[in-house]
């Protein structure tokens, strides 16, 4: 028996509804695949992107009524763009904090334990949980089943020398 078996045994004994944890953490698996640092290197890539954009549009002032149409369509472009682009940082600067907190929340310190690392070993937590919790549920079928047996055996064995004694005395 491993600590984690003793564990979901002692949960199974004093709390059985803790059992289900996992059921909170849905999302598990979908979050450990999240690399922050590529998500900030393709915000920045963006933000980039925009500026360039933006340039492009300040450039085109030059053109004269020639580029007009372009440049009323590229303006209404950079509206657009820059409220999503707002919208995607202030999303990523949550992201980011609440990761920290996830951090810190299990005693780490963000700066030397990414995100991506908490999530893997919180996953790998929940799957070594699960997988002891149903070990302990088998062992426990087996156990079940074994005394089960060794009680038919002994009330074969009592009904046998109720036999025998009986065929004895005849």
């Amino acid at each position: 028996m491993t600590l984690m078996h003793y564990l979901c045994k002692v949960l199974a004994s004093k709390s059985p509804t803790l059992l289900d944890f996992h059921q909170d953490l849905v999302s598990m698996e979908a979050a450990s695949k999240i690399q922050l640092k590529s998500l900030a290197e393709e915000m920045q890539a963006i933000i980039k992107g925009l500026e360039k954009v933006k340039q492009e549009l300040a450039a085109s002032e030059n053109d004269g009524p020639v580029s007009e149409t372009f440049r009323k369509t590229l303006k209404e472009f950079v509206g657009t763009a820059e409220t999503e682009v707002s919208s995607v940082t202030h999303l990523y600067s949550i992201a980011g904090r609440n990761a920290d907190a996830l951090a810190l929340y299990f005693g780490e310190d963000p700066a030397k334990c990414p995100f991506e690392q908490v999530t893997a070993t919180l996953l790998n937590f929940v799957r070594m949980f699960r997988k002891a919790h149903e070990e302990n549920h088998k062992q426990a079928e087996l156990e079940k089943k074994k005394a089960q047996k060794e009680a038919e055996m002994e009330n074969a064995k009592g009904i046998n020398l109720t036999k025998k004694g009986g065929k004895s005395e005849s």
